[in-house]
């Protein structure tokens, strides 16, 4: 017999609880409070030195002339697929002088999904060395904790901040979360692409 008052609660409901309880919002929110600033002071940044150091409309042209865009999407590419140490935003703003901006953008953001595929499979690599395998899971123990508890969450919100999304994505391959279903998460990377690139197109 049911008390009267009670009733059942709805799954958006459990799942608020449960990431509460988890500590995802926590985590949100010094994610933000870590991340927003960086981002910020780095468009700041470029705006002051393009207004009153140098032109950097000039510099990202020279740049486009003097390297080949082979050989920046395969620098870009590199570093996407091993732990993303070079910012994505500096490629961003080379797009922005190519002869055709956003036909450069959807190049990187492509390059950014599959980079984050071979990430994936590096952790897949990693399961068969043993001693790696220990070590790694040592030295990602945070980010496989946080992946185990909050999932698919976890690959969306590293996709889109300035979470190392590498190796938000090696833990997955870590812990073989299925990768079809990564596959279709980690299409928020193309998104977060072109909502950057809208933003670095018009401060440039």
């Amino acid at each position: 017999m049911k008390l009267r008052g009670t009733r059942k609660k709805s799954r958006l409901q459990l799942l608020h609880q449960y990431y509460k309880y988890t500590g995802f919002y926590r985590f949100i929110w010094i994610t933000l409070k870590n991340s927003i600033p960086p981002i910020l002071g780095l468009l700041l940044a470029i705006f002051f030195v393009d207004r009153f150091i140098v032109d950097l409309n000039l510099l990202l042209e020279n740049a486009t002339d003097t390297f080949s865009a082979f050989l920046v999407y395969t620098i870009f590419f590199l570093s996407e697929s091993f732990l993303g140490l070079i910012p994505p935003e500096l490629f961003i703003a080379w797009a922005s002088q190519t002869t055709h901006p956003w036909v450069a953008l959807t190049g990187l953001a492509l390059l950014a999904y599959m980079g984050g595929s071979v990430s994936y499979y590096i952790g897949k690599l990693i399961l068969s060395i043993p001693s790696v395998t220990r070590y790694t899971k040592l030295t990602m123990a945070k980010h496989i904790a946080n992946l185990r508890r909050w999932g698919a969450v976890l690959i969306v919100f590293a996709a889109f901040f300035p979470l190392p999304f590498s190796m938000a994505s090696m833990a997955a391959g870590i812990m073989e979360y299925d990768y079809r279903k990564y596959l279709f998460w980690a299409i928020s990377r193309i998104v977060r692409f072109f909502l950057y690139g809208l933003v670095v197109f018009k401060v440039i």
